[in-house]
């Protein structure tokens, strides 16, 4: 992809025009600036906002005790693990129906409150945890010299809390920046994104080589994002390590901070709420209609993938992606986790940036990597290569999932065991092993809801007769007539409920091996 991106043409072609001649084409456009100038601001649109609202909630949310916060807490975290796919469709549900008043559907608007919506939770987490741990007093003792709660916050709170105010505000950059998902499912306003500029390049006008560029530019814009990241992250968990949690009561100064957290969460509420009331409602009356035509490709369509049919190959790529990522997943997670020093600990170093790669990287970008690398070949027809990217999507996550509990294992153990004559295969089994198996829950939840959800890199390589839940109810959305649009929002509903199935499930087995494990040590 980079070869072709700069050259401007396929790297084996004999008509090459030299480097650069393809780059400066692209940039040479208009169309070209104004998809970047409508991707960075609608980016930049979204993290603001995000930051506005998030504040708020991060003190209420972590630093108040009140009655129901643990609830408040899970419905804020709900559109963070939903597929883009879903929070698009929840949202367009909500703005064509209760909301359509606004006129705000197919609108850039309703792109950025979207993005809005899926990553206020991420503000939330990573201020509200800093700010749990950071020491209340001094605001306090500004307080009593006089200073306005606005004034101690400006002053003394918001320098304390800039190291996670900036993390997560590059976080949330970072996801807005790639949210194709959310883009198609509102319409792709104005002039689009780049990520749906390479989609429309490639499938649309098959111009590989526009698409090239444009997926460079994509990475390099998602590369220094994720750098940022890094680098504010690293801060942040410096900071974090000042005091251990405290919360205080709600007090009357409070009551501006509770009333904005309560209207984010009703703002999160909404679109779900209303995905899931009109998936059941037909003409204006309650009916299941809607899940029973799922066993039909459409209205006014013959032929193509049904959504039941979608959900059959959705479980099944899924599986398959789980599988190959946790193949890969376990042993570098076992690599990763040894304590080293010297060459082996910078090479650990680059194998960690390496595998984290695929979590900065849009998917688009990534199946349109695929796509050209493997296209032309055998195994780009080959029933694999969707599972394959789908994997490589999950794999840093699930291997995330196991370096902690890995990294949790005593190194005496293991030199212990040694001590007294057992094998390294030995030690793996006896020791490693186990406490893999306590992550290994939650690892496989993880990669298979991130499979089943997964459609930037899948619409560039699903088969046409064997096409995902995710694309199926895309297409839905593309066609005309009220049924295909309501079998659009069912088919939004079971993703839903089979993603979050997925990753609840995950974390009940994880919570009753920790629980097992515990016992263990008792006895």
């Amino acid at each position: 992809m980079l070869v072709r991106g700069f050259l401007g043409v396929d790297a084996t072609s004999s008509n090459q025009t030299g480097i650069w001649s393809g780059v400066f084409e692209v940039f040479g456009e208009s169309r070209t600036w104004k998809i970047i100038w409508q991707t960075l601001w609608m980016a930049f649109a979204g993290t603001a906002l995000s930051v506005l609202l998030g504040i708020p909630g991060a003190y209420t949310l972590y630093c108040l005790d009140f009655r129901g916060k643990r609830l408040l807490r899970g419905l804020v975290s709900i559109p963070f693990v939903l597929p883009t796919v879903v929070v698009g469709i929840a949202f367009r549900s909500l703005l064509e129906g209760p909301l359509s008043f606004l006129g705000l559907a197919n609108s850039t608007s309703a792109v950025v409150m979207a993005m809005v919506f899926f990553n206020f939770s991420v503000i939330v987490r990573t201020v509200g945890t800093m700010w749990s741990g950071i020491d209340h007093r001094t605001a306090e003792a500004a307080r009593t010299l006089g200073a306005t709660p606005l004034r101690a916050f400006l002053t003394v709170t918001l320098p304390q809390l800039a190291p996670a105010v900036a993390a997560g505000s590059g976080l949330v950059f970072l996801y807005c920046s790639t949210a194709y998902g959310i883009v198609t499912t509102l319409g792709n306003p104005g002039y689009g994104t780049i990520e749906m500029e390479i989609y429309l390049q490639t499938v649309t006008f098959f111009n590989l080589d526009r698409a090239a560029i444009l997926s460079v530019l994509q990475f390099m814009i998602v590369l220094f994002a994720l750098l940022v990241t890094t680098s504010l992250t690293k801060k942040t968990e410096v900071a974090l390590r000042v005091r251990k949690d405290s919360s205080c009561p709600v007090r009357r100064g409070d009551a501006g901070a509770l009333v904005a957290t309560l209207a984010s969460v009703a703002f999160i509420v909404a679109p779900l709420l209303t995905l899931a009331v009109r998936s059941f409602r037909v003409h204006d009356e309650w009916s299941l209609e809607n899940y029973r035509r799922l066993q039909t490709p459409g209205t006014g369509f013959t032929g193509g993938t049904t959504v039941f049919e979608g959900i059959s190959h959705s479980i099944k790529i899924a599986t398959d992606a789980t599988m190959i990522a946790l193949v890969i997943a376990i042993p570098l997670a076992l690599v990763l986790s040894r304590q080293v020093d010297g060459v082996r600990a910078r090479f650990q170093q680059l194998l960690d940036g390496f595998v984290l790669l695929p979590l900065g990287i849009s998917t688009v970008t990534v199946g349109f990597g695929f796509l050209i690398t493997f296209g032309p070949t055998t195994f780009g027809r080959s029933p694999l290569l969707v599972p394959v990217a789908q994997a490589v999507v999950a794999l840093p996550l699930a291997v995330r999932v196991l370096l902690p509990v890995l990294r949790a294992i005593d190194p005496r153990m293991r030199e212990a065991a040694a001590t007294l004559g057992a094998s390294p295969a030995k030690i793996l089994q006896t020791i490693d092993l186990p406490f893999l198996a306590r992550g290994l829950g939650l690892a496989t939840g993880f990669s298979f809801a991130v499979s089943l959800g997964e459609f930037g890199a899948t619409s560039f390589l699903a088969d046409p007769a064997y096409q995902t839940l995710p694309v199926v109810i895309v297409k839905l959305l593309s066609r005309p007539g009220e049924y295909n649009y309501g079998m659009a929002l069912a088919g939004a509903v079971i993703l839903a409920v089979a993603t979050a199935s997925a990753m609840i499930a995950a974390e009940t087995l994880s919570m009753r091996r920790e629980t097992a494990s515990l016992l263990e040590r008792k006895a």
